[in-house]
């Protein structure tokens, strides 16, 4: 196991933490390898949610690693460099559950494209993100210019890539670019518990529903007058004997009124 990615599951939640705190959690070559192999791999009817993080408080994923990324010099490289990392963002998009990003620090570059592969994003009071890639004289190199264009419009988005402005993560909720921001003095991990406590009480056969109506909007799947996806995962859920337990006890609690 490469321990720059740690990989744990309690019960139905999934956690991904990229473990490079030393380099600022930056994304090398085979951190983006392992991040794909730890969601193409935990893809159980059990599981109803992921978290991904970065370890320690200071970076959630501060862009490439410039060093290891440094060998990449032919268009060949560059190609299969694109082909890694879009490949381990689309691992995320295209999960069959939702993905929650807990931005405990800066995202940067090749870090914003991350977060924002992502369905949703918190951060601590002190976190920070920027599409700081035009600095570097690159655009966004695995779909992450797509996907901030999906969450903020076409003028908001653009305006982000090209002023390579690193949002305080106040600035960031402000946007709409995170959902929620952890409150000055609050441990982040007790705000990231605090957060994910209703989603936890959701069944799986529900939360894969919820992500793929969501997944399929920002990948731009076409909606047709009937969706057979959505159609389907709603008679399995429907079906499930957890759907008729909680219907039962709401009819309980209507005839004792």
């Amino acid at each position: 196991m490469n321990s720059d990615v740690l990989v744990s599951r309690q019960g139905g939640l999934l956690r991904v933490t990229v473990n490079r705190p030393a380099q600022r959690n930056a994304l090398s070559r085979a951190v983006l390898a392992r991040l794909r192999e730890a969601f193409e791999e935990h893809r159980d009817d059990e599981l109803a949610l992921a978290v991904l993080s970065g370890a320690g408080d200071l970076s959630f994923a501060a862009g490439g690693d410039l060093r290891d990324l440094e060998e990449v010099r032919t268009p060949e490289q560059a190609h299969a460099l694109f082909d890694l990392g879009n490949g381990a963002l689309q691992a995320i998009r295209t999960f069959s559950v939702p993905v929650v990003a807990a931005l405990n620090g800066i995202a940067l570059g090749g870090g914003a494209e991350l977060a924002v592969a992502c369905d949703v994003r918190i951060a601590a009071a002190h976190a920070r993100i920027g599409f700081v890639q035009g600095t570097l004289n690159i655009p966004t190199a695995w779909g992450g210019g797509s996907d901030l264009i999906a969450i903020l419009g076409p003028s908001r988005g653009l305006e982000l890539l090209c002023s390579a402005r690193v949002l305080s993560a106040p600035e960031a909720h402000a946007a709409g670019l995170l959902e929620a921001v952890a409150p000055e003095g609050e441990a982040f991990a007790a705000f990231v518990e605090r957060f994910l406590a209703p989603w936890t009480r959701q069944r799986p056969q529900v939360m894969r529903a919820f992500k793929w109506q969501a997944a399929a909007r920002k990948l731009g799947v076409p909606r047709p007058r009937i969706d057979p996806r959505d159609r389907e995962l709603f008679a399995t859920a429907w079906c499930h004997a957890e759907h008729w337990e909680a219907a039962k006890s709401i009819l309980s609690k209507e005839a004792r009124k």
